[in-house]
């Protein structure tokens, strides 16, 4: 029997800080907005673009980690599975798209706004300078052509 694959990954930036929330049993889950947008140039050789909003939710020990370290704006890659649901609100059905992360990376710099943890926001003494070292240059030995035919014989292939 076939089984289907739902796979979302995506690349873009947080449209605010996120909002985490516990379940009764503690487990962590937050919330955040991330915008991926695309250009292309129209028929007319006009640049557009197009910006779209996915709300993504970040469970347990993940779900910590993002609502400590990210930030509005920063830059963040998400892995994880589509999920729909719906709700009724003053007798309107409403529906929702989800995407639930199996794994995150943040990207770029640190910096405030950018990977600092938010109980360590106080100023930090500057780091001093990098100072070059004073040792002599060495020369890298000359490259010796590979011969790929004395490293393994044909019986050490495992196919």
């Amino acid at each position: 029997m076939a089984r289907g694959i739902n796979k979302v990954i995506l690349v873009g930036n947080l449209g605010n800080d996120p909002e985490t929330k516990y379940t009764q049993g503690g487990m962590a889950i937050t919330t955040i907005s991330l915008a991926t947008s695309r250009a292309w140039k129209d028929k007319d050789g006009n640049q557009q673009e197009k910006t779209e909003w996915h709300r993504v939710k970040l469970m347990g020990r993940l779900g910590e980690i993002a609502g400590e370290y990210l930030r509005k704006g920063r830059q963040v890659y998400i892995e994880g599975r589509l999920e729909y649901g719906s709700y009724e609100k003053d007798g309107v059905k409403h529906y929702t798209t989800d995407v639930v992360a199996d794994e995150m990376q943040m990207l770029g710099g640190t910096g405030e706004g950018r990977g600092e943890p938010r109980a360590e926001r106080s100023e930090r003494p500057s780091r001093p300078p990098m100072r070059q070292e004073s040792a002599p240059r060495r020369e890298a030995p000359p490259a010796r052509e590979a011969n790929f035919a004395d490293d393994f014989a044909d019986d050490d292939i495992p196919f």
